[in-house]
C-alpha cells in the first residue's frame, strides 16, 4: 500500500438541517506521483460533499480534503450513529482502493403535523371527524388525544386514544362528537371544538374545527304545531259551550239506515309489506320472481314457499349506513374478495381491506360512495400471456356508478386472476389511496382531482399481487 490516510476526527455529530465537516489527511508513500480520486460511500452519501474531489501529491508529500455532511431535516435522516466511509482510488494503481471509515451520528428531533379531515362536521346527534396526524421528524412519536372545548358541551369518543408514529409515517384517527343537550327546535348552532395530540416534554400539537348542531325539529313546525294546539283547544271550547241540538234526529235517522244496511263484509287480506330492493345480477331475485311465476301459474294447485336469502352486506349497503347518520358528509366504503377467503365484510374512510403477510392474493374488489359525485374504477389482472413479465387492464374502466351504488372491479371466479393493482376517481372532491402489495410494506398515499383525474395503486410486475388497500374521499 503506498497510501497512508487519517480522519480528525473520526467521530462528528450534526444537527439535520445543519452541517459539520471532518478533515481527511493522506501521504503519497509510494515512490511515483500519483493522483487521488475521492467518493463517499455508505447511508450518509447522499448528504456528502468532498473538497477537492481529486488530489495530487508528490511522493512523501501530505495533503488534505475536506468532508462536509449536510442531512436534511426529514425522516430520511435518521437519528443516531451512522457509519461513513470515502472510496480513495489512485489513478496510478487503480486496483490498490483505500476504504477509510468513520462514524457520523445525526441527532434526533421531533416535528408534528395534525389535520382535521373534514374541518366542520354537521348532524343532530353526532358528528365523526378524522384526525390525520404525520410524523416529519426521524424518531418514533409516542402522544395520547383528547378534545375540549368551551363550556364542556360536547362528550369525545376517540380511537385509538394512543398512537405511535415510525418517521415519516402517518396515521389517521377517528373521533366521534356528541352533543351533551339536543336541540328539539330550533335552527342550527355552530361549537368550536379542539383536538389536542399530547406528547411528553413538548407543548401539545392542536388543531381546531367546528361541529355544526342541527336542531331535531325546525322552528316553524313548532310554530305551527303551538298554533294548531291552539286552535283544537278553542274548537273544544266553543263545542262545550254550544252544541247544537241534533242528537235525536241523528239518533233517529241512525236507527233508520242501520235497518236497510246489510252487515259489514270481512276485510281484505293485507297487503305485505315492500320486499327490499336486490341488485338484478344476484340470484335472489331470480328466485323470487321464479317463486311468483308458478303461483300465479296453474290454478288450484297450493302456493309455492320460497325461502327469502339475506341481503348481502355490500359496500353500497356500508356507505348508505354512514350516509343516513351524516346526510352531508364524503364517504366511501369497500370490501376485498381474498383468495381462500371469499368476500371480507365492508370497511369505510381509511380502514384496510384484505390481509397484511398471509400471501392471499385479492381478486376482486367492491366499492361504494357517498357524497362523491359517483365513482369508476379498473383493475390491473395478472397476465400469463406477457411478454414482458407485466400484467394489463381489464380490459375496460367500468361505467359511472351513482353515490350509494355497487362498483365491482376484477373477478370472484374460482379461476380468476390475481389483481396486481387498480386505478379509481370520483366526480368531485379527491379521492385517496394507500397500497400493500406482496413483498412490500404499505405505499405511501396517492391521491387524485375530480375525473377525468384518477389515482393509481399496486404494482406492475406478474410476480407480485395486491395484499391490502385503504381509500378515503
Amino acid at each position: 500500500m503506498s497510501l497512508w490516510t487519517s480522519l480528525e476526527p473520526a467521530s462528528a455529530t450534526v444537527d439535520p438541517g445543519s452541517s459539520t465537516r471532518v478533515r481527511l489527511r493522506l501521504r503519497n508513500t509510494g515512490d511515483v506521483v500519483d493522483e487521488y480520486r475521492f467518493e463517499p460511500v455508505g447511508a450518509v452519501a447522499p448528504w456528502t460533499t468532498v473538497e477537492p474531489p481529486t488530489l495530487r501529491l508528490y511522493p512523501g508529500t501530505t495533503g488534505t480534503v475536506e468532508l462536509t455532511f449536510a442531512p436534511p431535516r426529514t425522516p430520511d435522516a435518521t437519528a443516531g450513529p451512522n457509519p461513513f466511509a470515502v472510496r480513495i482510488t489512485p489513478t496510478e494503481h487503480p486496483d490498490a482502493v483505500t476504504v477509510p471509515e468513520g462514524n457520523l451520528t445525526i441527532t434526533p428531533f421531533s416535528e408534528v403535523r395534525a389535520e382535521l379531515v373534514p374541518h366542520t362536521v354537521k348532524g343532530r346527534f353526532r358528528g365523526r371527524p378524522r384526525l390525520a396526524i404525520d410524523n416529519l421528524g426521524n424518531t418514533k412519536v409516542t402522544a395520547s388525544l383528547s378534545g375540549s372545548d368551551t363550556g364542556d358541551r360536547l362528550s369525545y369518543e376517540i380511537q385509538p386514544a394512543n398512537v405511535q408514529i415510525e418517521p415519516g409515517r402517518a396515521t389517521f384517527v377517528n373521533t366521534t362528537l356528541r352533543p351533551r343537550q339536543i336541540i328539539w327546535f330550533g335552527s342550527k348552532e355552530e361549537q368550536p371544538y379542539r383536538l389536542a395530540v399530547r406528547r411528553s416534554g413538548v407543548q401539545p400539537t392542536e388543531v381546531d374545527g367546528t361541529f355544526v348542531q342541527r336542531g331535531f325539529l325546525p322552528r316553524w313546525l313548532a310554530t305551527a304545531l303551538s298554533i294548531m294546539l291552539a286552535l283544537a283547544i278553542a274548537f273544544v271550547m266553543i263545542w262545550i259551550s254550544y252544541k247544537p241540538p241534533v242528537a235525536s234526529l241523528a239518533e233517529a235517522q241512525s236507527q233508520e239506515v242501520g235497518s236497510t244496511l246489510a252487515p259489514p263484509s270481512p276485510s281484505a287480506t293485507p297487503t305485505p309489506p315492500p320486499q327490499p330492493s336486490v341488485t338484478p345480477t344476484t340470484p335472489v331475485v331470480e328466485e323470487t320472481q321464479d317463486a311468483a311465476a308458478g303461483a300465479g301459474g296453474g290454478g288450484g294447485g297450493g302456493a309455492a314457499t320460497v325461502t327469502a336469502q339475506p341481503p348481502q352486506d355490500t359496500a353500497a349497503t356500508a356507505v348508505n349506513r354512514l350516509a343516513k347518520d351524516d346526510p352531508t358528509g364524503r364517504h366511501i366504503c369497500y370490501r376485498a374478495f381474498v383468495t381462500g377467503d371469499g368476500w371480507q365484510k365492508p370497511v369505510c374512510d381509511g380502514t384496510f381491506a384484505g390481509t397484511t403477510g398471509q400471501n392471499k392474493p385479492i381478486k376482486a374488489l367492491n366499492i361504494a360512495v357517498y357524497g362523491a359525485g359517483g365513482s369508476a374504477a379498473n383493475a390491473f389482472l395478472r397476465n400469463p400471456e406477457s411478454t414482458d413479465g407485466k400484467g394489463h387492464w381489464s380490459p375496460s374502466w367500468t361505467a359511472i356508478v351513482a353515490d350509494g351504488r355497487n362498483n365491482y372491479i376484477g373477478s370472484s371466479k374460482k379461476d380468476a386472476p390475481n389483481m396486481l393493482g387498480f386505478a379509481i376517481n370520483i366526480g368531485t372532491g379527491k379521492v385517496c389511496q394507500t397500497a400493500r402489495v406482496h413483498g412490500f410494506d404499505w405505499g405511501a398515499q396517492g391521491c387524485a382531482d375530480p375525473r377525468p383525474g384518477y389515482i393509481f395503486g399496486g404494482a406492475l410486475e406478474n410476480d407480485r399481487w395486491l395484499e391490502a388497500v385503504k381509500f378515503t374521499v
